[in-house]
């Protein structure tokens, strides 16, 4: 019998991180639409996690799939827990660690000046920095004017480990998911410490979907996309990855202990507004009003509105 986490991961259906009236539920796709789980297992008397941090934190996935088994057998139970208005919640709300990687594609490199890295550049965000599908972000217009977009690739920490060798490295990942470095230039090159260009409230939209990595045969084979307003601004491929997501689990695994719930952004590819050749006030930096919208292969689109 599988362990919780290897439930968790082979998985079929995508998974939501919901609000509710009563705090963060759990949700599950099925043809017809998304259904709230956690209030679902409540009408079947079966036991639940009770939202994305409560699965991936507590090792939940065997419930979620006895759950999501007896949802597909009870048409009743899943049509009266269908939500019609869909609140998504960032998809996980308490992570112990928001791990980014800078650089990580070669084009990007290059657009930027940026010489490839002999090992991943990493540095954080914190918890004040998510949010979801359909989300606001109010720009810190006191703070810069220069707002750019990274639509990356995010791992799922599903399960511990320290020091993981890389052939096991994707044996530790619950899923993947579509995120959204927002970042403010003028203060992220303002010294050589970047992450004051990259904390601001709401700067990570994360989600809607946890995609389990049973679906992701190769996450280094995917399509991603950046539309502003509707124009493509970014349309590459995570195999310019300059280190995979084998090699960055197992880096950063060497670096602290990866936990259930932690999130691992894997770096933007080339078409950012900071690698314009334009002179910096000529760019179409972000402003007030646009719409970015990413999009990863299979794993979903993500939108936020600036504000």
């Amino acid at each position: 019998m599988p362990d919780a986490f290897d439930a968790t991961a082979r998985l079929n259906r995508r998974l939501a991180n919901l609000r509710a009236d009563d705090g963060y539920h759990l949700g599950v796709e099925f043809e017809a639409g998304i259904v709230d789980l956690t209030a679902a297992a409540g009408a079947l008397a079966m036991p639940a996690p009770r939202d994305m941090d409560d699965l991936l934190q507590n090792g939940s996935g065997t419930q979620v799939a006895a759950v999501v088994e007896a949802l597909s057998e009870d048409a009743e139970t899943r049509a009266a827990h269908r939500v019609g208005t869909v609140r998504f919640a960032p998809l996980v709300t308490r992570p112990e660690k928001i791990i980014c990687v800078g650089f990580n594609y070669r084009e990007h490199a290059a657009e930027t000046g940026t010489p490839i890295p002999k090992e991943p550049p990493v540095f954080s965000k914190y918890a004040n920095a998510l949010n979801h599908h359909g989300g606001r972000i109010v720009l810190p217009t006191l703070l810069d004017d220069r707002f750019d977009y990274e639509t990356e690739l995010v791992i799922v920490i599903g399960r511990a480990g320290r020091d993981i060798p890389e052939a096991a490295a994707l044996d530790h990942v619950a899923g993947y998911a579509v995120g959204n470095d927002v970042s403010a230039r003028t203060r992220q090159t303002a010294t050589s410490q970047f992450g004051a260009g990259k904390w601001s409230d709401g700067f990570a939209p994360l989600g809607p979907w946890l995609v389990p990595a049973g679906q992701v045969p190769d996450p280094n084979a995917l399509r991603l996309r950046t539309f502003v307003n509707g124009e493509v601004r970014q349309d590459w491929t995570t195999r310019d990855m300059i280190f995979d997501c084998r090699k960055l689990v197992a880096h950063c695994s060497r670096l602290l202990t990866l936990k259930p719930g932690d999130v691992i952004f894997t770096g933007t590819p080339q078409g950012v507004i900071l690698g314009e050749t334009a002179p910096p006030e000529e760019r179409r930096w972000l402003r007030v009003g646009d719409t970015g919208l990413s999009t990863i292969e299979g794993l979903g689109e993500l939108q936020v509105t600036l504000v």
